[in-house]
């Protein structure tokens, strides 16, 4: 079957996704700069999400334009990586709202960890259906850098328990990782196209 209706699936759930995130930014009750002091550490934490789901977007739309059909464990697929990423607003929300105390940046950590299980078991699902020796699995390959990530959530995961701004800031670098979208599928596009 065609691709066409999980992208634009796709985009509408992230769509809604950020929507519901920036609605839980809360106007202060005051109009001095002074009133803004206690949105800091929620606007942090939502500038943070804004820029996973940014790149999930992008790297998300890099990964379909590569490949010409789904099937249905590539649906579900998607679906498990759309379910973690849905959680992202309440996980935002929460670790701002209290200052990154340790539980809720765990607990971000670990939803971000899932959503990347969950694209890395995209990617993966996505290479079975178009073949080892297809556009997708050249520019994968082993795909380390889909691995280097979820083990960097686990250890952030980890260091969290020892301070909330370890395992902050190591989430941190897992976004700077995929901030500019995957070259490695842009680059195999580039080289199957023909001269013009």
């Amino acid at each position: 079957m065609g691709k066409g209706r999980l992208e634009a699936f796709s985009d509408g759930v992230l769509v809604i996704i950020i929507t519901i995130m920036v609605l839980e930014l809360k106007v202060p009750h005051g109009s001095s700069p002074e009133d803004l002091k206690p949105l800091i550490p929620v606007f942090f934490s939502y500038v943070l999400s804004f820029i996973y789901l940014g790149i999930y977007w992008n790297n998300h739309h890099h990964m379909l334009h590569s490949v010409h059909k789904v099937n249905g464990r590539i649906l579900w697929a998607n679906m498990h990586l759309l379910f973690w990423l849905s959680l992202t607003p309440f996980t935002t929300a929460w670790m701002g709202e209290n200052h990154f105390e340790t539980w809720t940046v765990a607990l971000y950590g670990f939803v971000l960890f899932m959503a990347g299980l969950a694209y890395f078991i995209l990617a993966k699902s996505l290479v079975r259906a178009h073949g080892k020796e297809s556009l997708i699995a050249q520019a994968l390959g082993k795909d380390w850098k889909g691995m280097l990530s979820v083990i960097l959530y686990i250890v952030g995961i980890g260091l969290t328990f020892i301070n909330p701004w370890i395992g902050f800031s190591i989430y941190i670098l897992v976004a700077v990782m995929w901030f500019i979208p995957d070259k490695r599928i842009e680059k195999k596009m580039y080289e199957n196209q023909p001269p013009q």
